[in-house]
């Protein structure tokens, strides 16, 4: 299935002969294709340009990939980012994709594979822009959320988040009444079925209870309280707890 003609695929990779590589694949499938050589002209080019998908070499000269992935995901949380890597360490994948990248792909890659991760990532985005409603912003108790500036205030004063801590706040808030499992936020928020461990939820909504809460030890997070484990019962507000008020 051949790419829309507005669909453009940003690649930030210093080797040529995989840029040409790349240009050939995604071309070949109807894209349009930017190339950038270093992480500080991939920052440029992406601000210049409106990418449908990112594909990020992590290795590179000047600003680095983690850099460059941080960046792009602050400034526009629901691009695709795919990253290319050597590195097989599952502390880095876990990294980067806490940095906000969508998926990761190890060098050396299977073209076919590569391209059915970005499509993939990119249908995903889609049927969130889709099917999602829209909040572009929420108050409870204190805490007040504006999702579009990427802007979280608590008592007036402005608390430090990481664009993947909105995407996952952003996502709960959007599935109020529903019961999220760790997989699904995963799939969705992540966009990545097979991540190295499903901890990461666990830890994501852990600062974010540290962050907002005013005191941790009554374990509650924006009008839940931790029952048991990460599980969640309702106490009002938005909601993501089942029948019986259990995260799965």
């Amino acid at each position: 299935m051949s790419a829309g003609a507005s669909e453009k695929i940003l690649v930030v990779e210093d080797d040529r002969a995989v840029q040409k590589a790349l240009r050939r694949l995604f071309e070949g499938e109807g894209f349009e294709v930017e190339i950038a050589g270093n992480g500080t002209e991939g920052l440029a080019r992406f601000r210049a340009s409106a990418p449908s998908a990112l594909v990020l070499d992590l290795s590179l000269p000047g600003t680095s990939g983690q850099d460059v992935c941080r960046d792009i995901s602050l400034a526009s949380p629901n691009i695709p980012i795919i990253i290319l890597s050597a590195r097989t360490e599952v502390m880095d994948k876990v990294l980067l994709l806490e940095l906000g990248a969508h998926d990761y792909v190890t060098k050396p890659f299977s073209p076919r594979e590569l391209l059915a991760r970005v499509r993939t990532a990119m249908r995903r985005r889609a049927a969130a822009a889709t099917t999602a409603p829209p909040v572009d912003s929420f108050s409870f108790g204190d805490v007040k959320v504006n999702f579009s500036n990427m802007e979280l205030m608590r008592d007036g004063v402005p608390v430090p988040m990481t664009s993947q801590e909105f995407k996952v706040l952003k996502f709960m808030v959007q599935n109020a009444e529903r019961v999220l499992s760790r997989e699904e936020l995963l799939n969705q928020v992540w966009g990545y079925k097979n991540y190295p461990s499903t901890r990461t939820v666990d830890n994501h909504i852990l600062r974010l209870r540290q962050k907002l809460e005013k005191d941790s030890a009554t374990r509650c997070i924006f009008g839940r309280c931790i029952v048991r484990d990460i599980s969640l019962c309702r106490r009002g507000g938005v909601g993501s707890c089942g029948p019986r008020g259990f995260w799965r």
